[in-house]
C-alpha cells in the first residue's frame, strides 16, 4: 500500500480544492446523517493519532481561507456535535453542505501536515499483520487504540453493539483511509468516499 503513496503533496489552492468539491453532485438528504458522523470520527482518528485540538483545526481553517464557516471553538463544537451518535443535544445543529466541505479540507490539510507519522503508524500496522502480531503490541499503534476508543466512548451515546473489537477495528481502517486523505487530492477522495459510504454501515 505504501508503495502507491508516495506522491508529492497536493499543491493544488485552497480555492481550487473547493471548487473541485462544488464540482461533484451534492448528497441527498438521506446521506447527511451519515455523512455527519463520518466527517466527525474521521476527526477523531485524526486527533487521537496525532494529539492535535481545537486550535489546530481552527489555524487549519484561517490558512484554508475557511474561517467564516468555522470561526472559533464553540462553533467547531458545533458541527461536530452535528453527529446524531454524540452525546448531548445542546450544541447540535443541521451541517449544510458548504460546513460538510470545509471539514473536508481541514481534514485532508492536517492529515497532510502528518502524513508521516500517519504513514509510519500504517507501515507499523502492515508490519504487525505481515507477522500475525496484534497492532497494539507497538507503541504507536497501542497507543493510537486505546484513546480512539477511550474518546470514542466518552463522546459517542452508549451502543451496546458497539464492543471494544469493533471499535479497534474502525480505529485501524480510519488510519488507513488517513493515509489516503493525506495524499494529493484527498479531498476529493474523503468527499467521494463520504457520499459513497452515507448508505452504508461503517
Amino acid at each position: 500500500m505504501l508503495k502507491v503513496m508516495h506522491s508529492v503533496a497536493n499543491s493544488a489552492t485552497p480555492t481550487s480544492q473547493w471548487e473541485d468539491l462544488n464540482q461533484i453532485a451534492a448528497p441527498s438528504s438521506i446521506q447527511w446523517e451519515n455523512i455527519k458522523t463520518q466527517l466527525d470520527l474521521v476527526l477523531l482518528a485524526l486527533e487521537t493519532l496525532t494529539g492535535i485540538g481545537s486550535e489546530a483545526m481552527l489555524s487549519a481553517a484561517i490558512n484554508l481561507n475557511l474561517e467564516s464557516k468555522v470561526p472559533d471553538r464553540v462553533a467547531l463544537w458545533r458541527l461536530r456535535q452535528s453527529n446524531p451518535l454524540r452525546k448531548g443535544q445542546g450544541g447540535r445543529k443541521k451541517l449544510d453542505i458548504e460546513e460538510a466541505r470545509s471539514l473536508v479540507l481541514i481534514i485532508c490539510y492536517l492529515a497532510k501536515q502528518h502524513q508521516e507519522l500517519i504513514r509510519r503508524a500504517v507501515g507499523l500496522l502492515e508490519q504487525m499483520a505481515a507477522t500475525n502480531r496484534e497492532p497494539h503490541q507497538t507503541a504507536l499503534l497501542g497507543d493510537y487504540i486505546d484513546a480512539f476508543c477511550n474518546t470514542y466512548q466518552e463522546r459517542m451515546e452508549e451502543d451496546e453493539h458497539i464492543s471494544t473489537d469493533l471499535l479497534t477495528k474502525l480505529a485501524l481502517k480510519l488510519l488507513v483511509d488517513l493515509l489516503f486523505y493525506s495524499a494529493s487530492g484527498g479531498h476529493r477522495r474523503l468527499w467521494l468516499a463520504l457520499i459513497d459510504r452515507a448508505t452504508k454501515q461503517f
